[in-house]
Order: structure tokens, then C-alpha cells, then sequence
């Protein structure tokens, strides 16, 4: 049975190097075939990809917007660990970003005080919106998806209500740009002047630890291996004691804690304030990534970064003459094929084990034992 655990090991690194590389040969032909559908070239269009994300600004860019991206990823992968769906993951990220605006334009405490407590209202604001969705679903078995698509439109309302001046928002000199009260200079989280590539984001530093945290806690601790024991099996779980429901409302409520993250890079590296051009859809853009990392910490930052090269470059695409809705195209071909690749290769991987397993045991059983061969002596 060791040579055959050793056999079965063996093929499912295999099979998880091959499905990634699947899925980008699909991609490629997919994309391929779309862009000399328009009339355009592709070799072109690849080559000009690579030459242009390569350059030291676009990495900047791309790193930057990663940052953003890993941070919904992850908040998406926690709920998808559980078999839960956060599709609320947008209105949460917006609301704590709003919330999280306001109180770092009325505080006067020094930045080191200033920043911490930015964040942690953000995610709180995130983890209570989306702690709704929790409840719900466990004491009343209302679906999260349902649940919370209504708060995406609820938190939509909230900030644009309160997002207007003589509330909570105020208008710029130019008088075309609603905000909240920009952020004191000391509230900044700290950047990395590149020179001529641009500014990195200091924030970078806290996706990483979010990433090994979310790693650490999943993969190390008995709380992640209850959470995705449930995700796997509710009935499973329940027989051997895990409270399923009280695992689905707190994953619901992390999940939210880390969406209220999403819009700290914008608001405390960039923006610094929330108007009402602050980033959308972020939220969907983490199912994605979520989906093309499968829900393992790497693979989301892998996915982030190649979510963030796409967007860099098939914007540049634009200006070459290509159509600009081919960045819409290319991302959901990519995902798509990712998702199909997976899906195969599993398939594949179970039927290729099961026969494995089912040949061994037949082996082992028309061997004849020791005591059958004294026997016949």
C-alpha cells in the first residue's frame, strides 16, 4: 500500500501541474481565436501585452491593484471554504470604506493611533454587514446569496444617502466631486517611491499578512480544519461535534472583517477620502480571482496578479486599435477555461485513483498468504 499511496501522490502533483497549464493552453486558443475574429492579429496583441506590462510603471500598477484584489479574493475564498457564497462581499467593502472614511477625516490623533483604528473600524463595519447575512442563514435558513445581493443595494442606498454635503460628504473646490473629509497627511499608510515607475502601496505588506494568516489559520489550527470540515460535509461535521451553525456565522463574519479591508489601499494609499467615484465591483472581481486561485493563498495571488496584467495591458490594447471590450472577453475566457480544466483533471485524477485503488485490492487478493502456501507445501 506504500508504493501505491507513493503512485497516487505522484500523479496528483502531476495532475495539479497539468491543470493549471490546461487551462492557460485553452485560454491562449480561446483568446486567439477572438482577437482574428475581430480582425486583428494576435501575435501582435500578445507581443505588444508582454512588452508593455513588463515595463517598471505597469509592474507598480499591477502590484498595486493586486493589492486590492488578493484582499477580495480572500475574503471571497473564506466564505467558499465554508460552501457559502458571499456574493456580498462588494456593498461590504464599500460601506466599511465609507464608514472607515469618515471616522479618519474627524479623528486628530497622531497617524500611528490614527491608522489602526481606520482599519479596524473597516473591519468591523465589514464583519457587522456581513454578520446580518450570517444570522440569517442560521436562524432562519434564508439563502446567503439572496441575503446578501439585498444588502449590496442597501449599503449602495446608505452611502448614497449619507454621501451628500450637509451630511456626511462635501463638495470639492471645483464643485463637481462629492467626498467625505479628506484624511489628515498623518493618517497615510506608507508608500515606496520607485523613481519614474511610480508609487508602490505600502499596503502590500498587509494583503501578505493577511494571505499567511488566512493560510495559517485554514491549513494549522483546529478551526480551520472544522471550517472546511463543514464546507465539505454539514452532516459529517455535526456527528462529530462541530456547531455548524455558530462555523457559518463566524465565517461569515471573518469573510466580511477581511472585505472591510478591500478599500483601505484606495482610501489610505491613494484617494485618501471616499467620493462617489470610489472603486466598485471589486467584490465580483474577487470571486473570480477566487475562483482562478482555488481558494489556496498562492493561487489567489497568482490571480491577482494576472487579473491586475490584464487590466494594465488590454487597457493599453485600446490605444493599438484593438476593441476595448476584449478585456471583458479575455477575463472571462480565463476563468471559464480554469474552471473547466479543474473541473476535467479532478474527474480525471478520482476515476484514475479509483482504478488504482480497485486494481491493488484485486492484486492483493489473488496473491495467496503465507499460511495458503505452508499449506500447499
Amino acid at each position: 500500500m506504500n508504493k501505491l499511496t507513493q503512485r497516487i501522490d505522484k500523479e496528483r502533483l502531476l495532475l495539479g501541474i497539468a491543470a493549471p497549464l490546461l487551462a492557460v493552453v485553452a485560454a491562449l486558443v480561446v483568446t486567439t481565436l477572438v482577437i482574428l475574429a475581430t480582425g486583428k492579429n494576435p501575435g501582435d496583441a500578445f507581443s505588444d501585452m508582454v512588452t508593455y506590462g513588463s515595463a517598471s510603471d505597469s509592474q507598480v500598477y499591477i502590484l498595486n491593484k493586486a493589492t486590492t484584489y488578493y484582499l477580495a479574493g480572500v475574503a471571497v475564498a473564506l466564505g467558499f471554504r465554508m460552501n457559502l457564497f458571499n456574493i456580498g462581499v462588494d456593498g461590504q467593502y464599500r460601506l466599511a470604506a465609507f464608514i472607515a472614511a469618515v471616522l479618519g477625516g474627524a479623528l486628530t490623533v497622531p497617524g500611528w493611533i490614527a491608522i489602526p483604528l481606520i482599519m479596524l473600524c473597516a473591519m468591523a463595519t465589514g464583519a457587522l454587514w456581513a454578520a446580518i447575512a450570517g444570522l440569517l442563514k442560521v436562524t432562519r435558513g434564508v439563502s446567503e446569496v439572496i441575503s446578501t445581493i439585498m444588502l449590496n443595494s442597501i449599503a449602495t442606498a446608505i452611502i448614497a444617502y449619507l454621501l451628500q454635503p450637509g451630511k456626511l460628504g462635501q463638495l470639492d473646490q471645483a464643485g463637481t466631486l462629492v467626498s467625505t473629509k479628506p484624511l489628515p497627511t498623518s493618517s497615510y499608510f506608507f508608500s515606496i517611491d520607485t523613481g519614474p515607475a511610480g508609487v508602490l502601496w505600502g499596503f502590500i505588506v498587509v494583503a501578505v499578512i493577511v494571505g499567511v494568516g488566512y493560510w495559517f489559520v485554514l491549513g494549522r489550527t483546529r478551526f480551520g480544519f472544522d471550517l472546511r470540515t463543514v464546507g465539505q460535509s454539514e452532516t459529517a461535521a455535526a456527528a462529530s461535534g462541530v456547531g455548524v451553525k455558530k462555523m457559518v456565522a463566524t465565517s461569515m463574519i471573518i469573510s466580511g472583517a477581511v472585505a472591510g479591508l478591500i478599500g483601505m489601499p484606495t482610501l489610505l494609499n491613494d484617494s485618501h477620502r471616499f467620493s462617489n467615484d470610489f472603486p466598485a465591483g471589486i467584490g465580483f472581481t474577487g470571486i473570480a480571482i477566487a475562483l482562478l486561485g482555488r481558494n489556496h493563498p498562492i493561487g489567489i495571488a497568482l490571480g491577482a496578479l494576472l487579473w491586475g496584467f490584464l487590466e494594465r495591458t488590454t487597457n493599453h490594447l485600446e490605444f493599438q486599435g484593438y476593441d476595448k471590450e476584449i478585456l471583458g472577453v479575455i477575463q472571462g475566457v480565463i476563468v471559464l477555461c480554469v474552471v473547466i480544466a479543474y473541473e476535467v483533471v479532478r474527474r480525471y485524477g478520482l476515476k484514475r485513483q479509483q482504478q488504482r485503488v480497485g486494481a491493488e485490492l484485486a492484486a492483493q487478493a489473488a496473491a495467496p498468504t503465507e499460511k495458503q502456501q505452508e499449506v500447499a507445501r
